[in-house]
């Protein structure tokens, strides 16, 4: 299994990018099956098929829902319990949210096939496409089980550490359904039956893929008894992937509702029934891309968020929330701009446009929908993210919150303006959303400031069994924060990173934030005069002060602050000095930081130079003289393998 605590350590930017983009591409891929039949089938069979497999959609969306409901939860769960520890039973989740996932989509075929064509008639079909609908569903809905599965181990992937495992898996289906639609519908003249078995071929395809990770997952090991459910860890799952599951069953009453009012309406206008449902179906589809887009966002963020909030890195989760709105406000700002700037060219792509009446009222209506659809992306990635620090209560209403406003203005507001109210609904619902969303999301902001301040604040000392003291210095990009806390967990024993500049703070009264900065590398003028200035000299004797009084404490691992220095005269220490080749730190400086190589290795000069005056300031001794430490160790050979070194050493000593 592979250690998650990069999750805390590495830089939020570089995190996000790198968990964000196949998390994007996932959701992205998985409305590519439906937006590929739309596109085949509205130029092959006409836009009565696009609105039959729009009918089709909402049952596949309960099924969507369900296995979200199971699969986010679990990565809710496997996330938080990987910050705090806590990983002993974090296979029994996984396992018991695959098999609840598996079991509702059997529940979901038995009422589709049991209810029929009457389901059918009563989420929208018509009597024009009620026998595409049916052609259709029938097969789409058999696969059902092994794609909800499959939707349900991707999020679990996603959670360990290997998104990108994920939207290959996703990928493969969905080229396969790419390539299958055209062959089926117009090679083999199957019409809408041929999308659909293209469609679960690729579903297939991609449960096989996802099924086969779980053979060698990173953080966490299978067997058969990971699928005996355990109710107090599925009620934890299902009550933090609850959110998710309303969204998916909010989304299905919208389009339940306004199917039925844009038929009822719409029979009452110039258009008809027909015209406003088929256009409503490729609007929601255009409307899915961008929310997916935000949704992979949030998704990305959710197992770094998780992790962060479990371990207490306040700072970071807020560090991450800013991020997650701030991408997600661009994707809103560009698509906004493009659906009112290029209407006409969206709803082309969808074929139909030789229909003069359709294309302009789909093109009318779409830029009304979509106006505002910023704020709905905001509003769910917000949702999303409270789901991700476990705020299960907060974040299910807030995921639902637009789509209720949606659905009563739906109700109202065409009574004045007829059918093309329902669409005006929407930019209304997204307005009334934002505000209410914003206002919880500033006091989850101010609770996050506050966590951070106490934190930081009520340091203290660990009291721990009597062993040995290690203290690490090292080179900038080094990775020897890292090791350290890695040795730590190993040894099951305190670090101190930051605590200790917390607990110097408290003692002198000084504040953290000079404690913190008095050996950085933005004192480079004069630094000889700065470090023997009075308040540096306080820093100083207060910080020795602290890394005495840890030592004192037991066993532990001091990281940084001249702490071999300090502790000289102790019997029970070993001193580590990590070190490794430019190139390799460069690279772990632009990893961490996002430098670009030149200022990368500015950053490794002045910081190295840094530390070397410090310590020199203190101790009258060269910084990393290898004849001052037990261990001087070469970090390229790998972190973990760098902490096991000192493991090692530390047990031949026989000390723990």
């Amino acid at each position: 299994m592979e250690n998650s605590n990069y999750l805390g350590t590495e830089k939020v930017g570089t995190l996000l990018r790198k968990f964000a983009i196949p998390c994007i591409c996932s959701p992205m891929i998985s409305c590519l099956y439906n937006i590929v039949d739309q596109i085949f089938v509205g130029n092959g069979v006409g836009y009565l098929g696009n609105a039959a497999t729009g009918v089709i959609s909402l049952i596949t969306v309960i099924g969507w829902g369900l296995s979200l409901f199971f699969g986010d939860g679990a990565a809710a769960a496997l996330s938080v319990s990987l910050g705090r520890g806590e990983t002993k039973e974090i296979h029994r989740s996984a396992g018991g949210a695959i098999l609840s996932s598996f079991l509702s989509g059997l529940a979901v075929i038995a009422i589709a096939y049991l209810w029929g064509d009457g389901l059918l008639r009563l989420i929208g079909a018509t009597d024009a496409n009620i026998q595409m609908a049916h052609d259709y569903g029938m097969i789409i809905f058999a696969m059902m089980p092994l794609a909800m599965t499959q939707n349900t181990l991707a999020s679990i992937i996603r959670a360990d550490g290997s998104p990108k495992y994920a939207m290959a898996a996703m990928l493969i289906g969905a080229i396969i359904n790419i390539i299958g639609d055209p062959l089926a519908i117009f090679v083999l003249d199957l019409g809408i039956k041929g999308a659909a078995w293209a469609t679960i071929l690729g579903q297939f395809i991609s449960f096989l893929i996802c099924a086969a990770y779980l053979r060698h997952p990173k953080t966490f090991k299978m067997s058969a008894a990971s699928f005996k459910p355990k109710a107090s860890l599925l009620r934890s799952v299902m009550a933090l992937g609850t959110s998710s599951l309303l969204a998916q069953l909010s989304i299905v009453i919208i389009t339940v509702v306004n199917n039925i009012l844009l038929v009822k309406y719409g029979a009452q206008s110039v258009y008809g029934a027909d015209i406003p449902l088929a256009a409503f179906v490729v609007i929601m589809k255009l409307f899915q891309i961008v929310l997916n887009i935000a949704i992979g966002i949030a998704a990305g963020a959710q197992p770094i968020v998780g992790y962060n909030y479990g371990a207490k890195n306040y700072d970071r989760v807020r560090q991450l929330l800013k991020l997650m709105i701030k991408w997600t406000a661009i994707v809103g700002l560009i698509f906004t701009a493009l659906f009112e700037l290029l209407p006409g060219v969206f709803i082309r792509m969808f074929g139909a446009a030789n229909d003069p009446a359709y294309f302009e009222f789909a093109v009318l209506c779409l830029r009304i929908y979509l106006a505002l659809i910023l704020f709905t992306c905001v509003q769910k990635v917000c949702a999303i993210f409270l789901q991700s620090i476990g705020k299960a209560k907060a974040a299910a209403p807030l995921s639902i919150l637009r789509d209720a406003l949606l659905i009563v203005l739906s109700l109202l507001i065409p009574v004045a303006l007829g059918v093309t109210g329902i669409f005006w609904a929407a930019p209304i619902a997204d307005i009334l959303a934002i505000l209410v969303t914003a206002t919880v999301m500033v006091h989850v902001w101010k609770e996050l400031s506050h966590e951070s301040r106490k934190k930081e604040s009520v340091a203290e000392i660990q009291f721990s069994r009597r062993g040995v003291i290690i203290t690490i210095a090292r080179e900038h990009g080094s990775a020897g924060k890292q090791i350290g806390q890695l040795v730590a967990k190993k040894l099951d024993v305190p670090c101190y990173y930051k605590e200790l500049v917390a607990i110097a703070a408290q003692e002198s009264g000084l504040a953290r934030e000079f404690i913190s900065g008095i050996n950085s590398d933005e004192n480079v003028v004069m630094r000889e005069l700065y470090l023997s200035s009075d308040p540096v000299e306080r820093t100083i004797s207060a910080q020795g002060k602290a890394i005495r009084q840890i030592a004192d404490a037991g066993a532990c691992v001091i990281i940084g602050r001249s702490a071999d220095y300090v502790l000289r005269n102790y019997q029970n220490v070993v001193r580590v000095f990590i070190y490794a080749p430019k190139d390799y730190r460069a690279n772990k400086v632009m990893e961490m930081y996002g430098d670009s190589p030149d200022a990368a290795r500015k950053s490794i000069v002045r910081s190295d130079n840094a530390r070397a005056s410090y310590y020199k300031s203190v101790s009258g001794q060269e910084w990393g003289d290898p004849h001052g430490y037990e261990l001087c160790i070469d970090a390229s050979i790998g972190e973990d393998a760098a902490a096991n070194l000192i493991c090692d050493y530390i047990n031949r000593m026989g000390t723990y």
